[in-house]
């Protein structure tokens, strides 16, 4: 299957602001890509701007060709102004809702979309699905957002918030002159509907909710779930959440049920507090006919569901529900045993402010952020291409394997114990078909949060969850063997820990990365290698010829 995308600029009024946005064939947000399961997708991507780009397919395995992965400087150099490369992948044994976007600076504000893989075999759930559709949360910047990143680095303070989240590009009546820029699906009373909800937000976990009306949680990140109703969902930048709703509630004359995400705070930074809101409209409900794409007249009710911005309960509530299907057609296939354990910190960092600058973090310092106190470097040449030419200029296979130092990791004061961190691109490198287990510890550097970590190029299950430090000698005891969730990006809980478990059997380079677009930017990041098999089957293929030079 042949896909050609554009990367253009457009003019997008939102907000009353009106700018160039970077889009994909001028489209924000960009277009659905839909592929059968088994599939082999080829995207020619052309960049019409005179700026770097890359797409990356967030969340496909991309089984031996990590040369269409998509990380600048990690898988691929990027893709200059006026150049084209052809991403060609197979999608080999998923199914259901991911999506793909720029993973260059910031460029994801407005460069993504849906991916949808239908399925070989009927889905595994019911009742009948009448009909589906996309719902992909964003954040809108007035300003530029590349200039909004580079100032953040220049500087070293924090970002400024985004103007307004949004629903499939839509921020909502609750936001100046946005009335007219407001989602509305129709849908049918008395019929089942399957939302792909996604979340492409740069910074900020979110929780959803439809007014008066219940979700059945069916899938994360295109893997099948044991089905469970909730009122509401938390869903972190990075992920994928399908959900069934079924419209069996009676509407007011306006027959409209607002639906509504609103950021999870876990943080003490400057974040966008504003709500977005849209609406599903129930067909031939009432003789009052409104117009089409108008929301009803204000005031807006939330709806009572919607979880408050603080409500760490039900985050964690709704995370705990969550369960890998583990039937005969969709095995659960955890490792029982493992190789190797990797434990890593999780940090925030405050580094000195360097002779004759001016910076703007906490005390005059800068912000960075790190892994095991190592803030990643992205080098001059993409890793995949130095490892594949054998190149160990570009990188070093030294990652740390535990903390540097070992304390009270979510105990200590958040500013009057930070370590600066140190730099460079330190590399986790494994033997093919390891059964690695990777512990992620957050900590109380600067302020404890939620962390989406996403690992690029595997899937893996969430075996155990917790609070505090993790503890080796206890911990493990209480790990779901059984059915844990099988994600591509995990919820680190705020103020302590989430174990991960997952066959490196997918040779090649892999970002593994917080999907809070500051962290990344501030180094809270590593690399991973998967070294190759003995078998042809077990190794990387060839770079394409049109691979992007650095």
């Amino acid at each position: 299957m042949m896909k050609i995308r554009q990367v253009e600029w457009k003019t997008v009024t939102r907000l009353c602001y009106t700018k160039p946005v970077l889009t994909v064939n001028g489209k924000y947000p960009g277009p659905t890509i839909a592929v059968n399961e088994g599939d082999n997708v080829q995207v020619i991507v052309t960049n019409r701007v005179a700026r770097n780009t890359t797409i990356h397919w967030h969340g496909i395995r991309q089984l031996r060709t990590g040369w269409a992965d998509g990380p600048a400087y990690v898988t691929q150099c990027p893709i200059g102004g006026g150049k084209t490369y052809t991403y060609n992948f197979t999608v080999v044994g998923q199914r259901g809702t991911l999506w793909w976007h720029a993973h260059f600076a910031w460029q994801r504000a407005s460069v993504y979309g849906a991916f949808i893989i239908y399925p070989r075999m009927p889905l595994p759930f019911s009742p009948p699905v009448h009909s589906h559709f996309p719902i992909i949360f964003g954040e809108w910047w007035n300003r530029d957002v590349e200039v909004v990143e580079r100032e953040m680095m220049l500087y070293g303070g924090g970002p400024n918030s985004s103007d307004a989240y949004t629903i499939n590009g839509l921020p909502g009546p609750l936001y100046p002159c946005s009335a007219k820029d407001t989602f509305i699906k129709t849908v049918e009373a008395g019929k089942t509907y399957l939302l792909r909800i996604i979340n492409a937000a740069l910074n900020d976990e979110l929780f959803f909710a439809v007014a008066n009306h219940n979700l059945t949680v069916v899938e994360i990140d295109a893997v099948y779930t044991k089905p469970f109703t909730t009122s509401a969902i938390m869903i972190t930048p990075g992920q994928t959440t399908n959900v069934l709703l079924t419209t069996d509630q009676v509407p007011d004359s306006t027959g409209m049920f607002a639906i509504a995400a609103r950021p999870y705070l876990t943080s003490v930074f400057p974040f966008d507090n504003s709500t977005t809101i849209g609406f599903l409209k129930y067909k031939a409900t009432t003789n009052i006919k409104l117009e089409r794409n108008k929301p009803p007249m204000p005031p807006y009710t939330l709806p009572k569901n919607l979880p408050t911005m603080e409500d760490n309960s039900f985050a964690e509530h709704f995370s705990n529900n969550l369960r890998s299907l583990a039937s005969k057609d969709y095995p659960c296939n955890v490792p029982q045993k493992i190789d190797k354990r990797v434990v890593t910190t999780i940090s925030l960092n405050l580094q000195d402010c360097p002779v004759n600058q001016t910076c703007q973090g906490y005390l005059g310092k800068r912000f960075y952020a790190s892994m095991n106190n190592h803030s990643f470097v992205r080098p001059s040449l993409s890793i995949l291409e130095s490892h594949y030419r054998n190149l160990k200029t570009e990188f070093s296979s030294n990652f740390p394997e535990k903390p540097p130092y070992v304390f009270n990791y979510t105990g200590v004061s958040p500013v009057a114990e930070n370590m600066n961190t140190q730099f460079g691109t330190k590399i986790l490198e494994v033997p093919f078909g390891t059964r690695l287990e990777i512990v992620l510890q957050d900590t109380n550097f600067l302020n404890p949060e939620n962390h989406p970590i996403h690992v690029h190029g595997h899937n893996f299950f969430i075996v155990g969850r917790g609070f505090g430090n993790f503890d080796v000698a206890k911990d493990p005891k209480g790990y779901n063997l059984v059915d844990p969730p099988e994600r591509n990006t995990v919820a680190v809980p705020k103020g302590g820990w989430a174990a991960i478990r997952l066959h490196a059997d997918n040779p090649g380079v892999w970002f593994i990365h917080c999907h809070l677009e500051e962290h990344t930017s501030w180094g809270l990041a590593m690399g991973f290698i998967v070294k190759r098999g003995k078998e042809p089957s077990q190794c990387l293929l060839p770079p394409p010829s049109d691979l992007p030079p650095c």
